[in-house]
C-alpha cells in the first residue's frame, strides 16, 4: 500500500460528519473502541518503529492526532491572529520556512533558524538550545514568547481558546475535560509525532539493497560520510543526529554570539553549543545553521571542509578534512538522496471550530 495513502486513511479513522459550524469534526462513535487502543504510526524503511518511542503517558489517537493538525495550523493561537505553528513550519519546506530566522508577531524577528518539525517522535530534548525536555513542552513554548505567539502567559492563551465554543467542545471529547495548556501541548505533540521521513533513495539503497537507488556520486559521498568527512560523528544512527549538542563555531566570527546550550545548563562546556539537527529532508530545509547564514548545501559541506570557525569552546570533532572538490560534490549528492516519505499527508485543515 502506499505509505502516504495509508497514513492519510488512518487520520481519517473515526472521523465522522456530524457538522460543528461547518466542520466536520472528530466524534466517538462505533469506532470509539477502536481509537482507544491506539494510533498506529507507519513503518517506514530506514527507521525504528516509532510506535516504540510515543510516550505512555501521551498515547496517540485519531481524535488526538486530528485535534493537534488544527492547532498547529490555526493562527488564532497568537496574540492578534496571524501566526500559527504553521507558519514557520511549513510541509513544503521541510517544515522549515525558507527563512535565515523566523517572522512572528508583528513582524518581529526572531534570533534563530526554525528547526525542522520532522521525526520529532524519535527526538529527546527540543529545539536548537535543547530548553525543552519533551515534544509536549516544546509544542507550547512559543505561544508564549513575544516575538513569536505573542502571549504574555499560557492562561491568557488558554481564555481565549475558551471563547471558542468547538474548541471547548472538541477538548471535552479528546480529554474529557476543559481546555487546558497541557492538553494544547499533548494535541500538537501527538500531531508532530505523525510527521515522518523515511524510506529514502538512501535508505533502499542501504537498507533495501537497490543499487540503482543512488548515483555514483551519492554512493561516493555515502562511502565519504562515514569515512573522510567525518559525518557521523555527529549525524550518527537512524535518523543522522547524535541528539546532542556541539559548538562549530557559528556565530564567532560576529561580534554576536548565540551562547545556546549553555544558557540551558550553565556549563561553560555548552558555551556556544546547539543541537545536531536531523539530515533527513536536508534538501527541502535551507537556509541552514541556526543563524540561517547558509543557503546551500555546498556551501555546508565548505563550511566543514574548513574545519568550522575557530573559538575556545569548539568541539573538538571538527577538524578540517581535506575533501576535494569533486568529492565535496558526492557527498552533497549523498545528502540530497535523503528525502524520503512519511509527511505528505500533512495539509492544512480547510476550516476550524467556530
Amino acid at each position: 500500500m502506499n505509505i502516504v495513502v495509508a497514513i492519510a486513511g488512518t487520520i481519517a479513522v473515526g472521523l465522522s460528519a456530524i457538522g460543528l459550524n461547518g466542520w466536520v469534526q472528530p466524534a466517538f462513535g462505533a469506532s470509539g473502541a477502536n481509537q482507544a487502543r491506539g494510533y498506529q504510526l507507519p513503518q517506514l524503511q530506514g527507521l525504528e518503529d516509532p510506535n516504540t518511542f510515543v510516550p505512555a503517558d501521551n498515547p496517540l489517537t485519531a481524535q488526538k492526532v486530528e485535534l493537534g493538525r488544527l492547532l498547529f495550523f490555526d493562527k488564532r493561537l497568537s496574540k492578534n491572529n496571524t501566526i500559527a505553528c504553521a507558519s514557520c513550519h511549513l510541509p513544503g519546506k521541510g517544515f522549515t520556512d525558507g527563512k535565515p530566522v523566523s517572522t512572528g508577531i508583528h513582524n518581529l524577528k526572531g534570533g534563530r533558524s526554525a528547526p525542522a518539525s520532522l521525526n520529532r517522535v524519535f527526538s529527546k530534548a527540543q529545539f536548537w538550545d535543547g530548553r525543552a525536555d519533551t515534544l509536549e513542552v516544546q509544542s507550547i513554548g512559543p505561544f508564549v514568547s513575544p516575538v513569536e505567539h505573542g502571549f504574555v502567559t499560557h492562561d491568557e492563551m488558554v481564555a481565549k481558546m475558551r471563547k471558542i465554543a468547538g474548541y471547548r467542545t472538541l477538548f471535552k471529547q479528546v480529554f474529557g475535560r476543559e481546555i487546558v495548556i497541557e492538553d494544547v501541548g499533548n494535541a500538537i505533540a501527538s500531531f508532530q509525532r505523525t510527521i515522518l521521513s523515511g524510506n529514502s533513495a538512501m535508505d533502499r539503497f542501504d537498507v533495501g539493497g537497490e543499487a540503482a537507488a543512488l548515483t555514483e556520486s551519492a554512493q561516493r559521498g555515502l562511502e565519504l560520510f562515514r569515512g573522510k568527512a567525518r559525518c557521523t560523528r555527529c549525524h550518527s544512527g537512524f535518523n543522522f543526529t547524535d541528539e546532542k549538542f556541539h559548538n562549530l563555531g557559528i556565530g564567532w566570527d560576529t561580534n554576536t554570539v548565540d551562547l545556546g546550550r549553555y544558557m540551558v545548563t550553565k556549563n561553560p562546556e555548552d558555551i556556544g553549543a546547539f543541537k545536531t539537527p536531523t539530515l533527513r529532508e536536508i534538501a527541502r530545509t535551507a537556509p541552514y545553521m541556526h543563524d540561517g547564514r547558509f543557503k546551500t548545501l555546498e556551501e555546508v559541506v565548505a563550511f566543514y571542509n574548513r574545519g568550522g570557525i575557530k573559538n575556545p569552546h569548539q568541539d573538538n570533532t571538527i577538524i578540517p578534512l581535506e575533501l576535494t572538490d569533486q568529492e565535496q560534490q558526492d557527498v552533497v549528492a549523498l545528502l540530497r538522496s535523503l528525502n524520503g516519505e512519511g509527511w505528505q499527508h500533512v495539509t492544512a485543515p480547510k476550516s476550524f471550530p467556530k
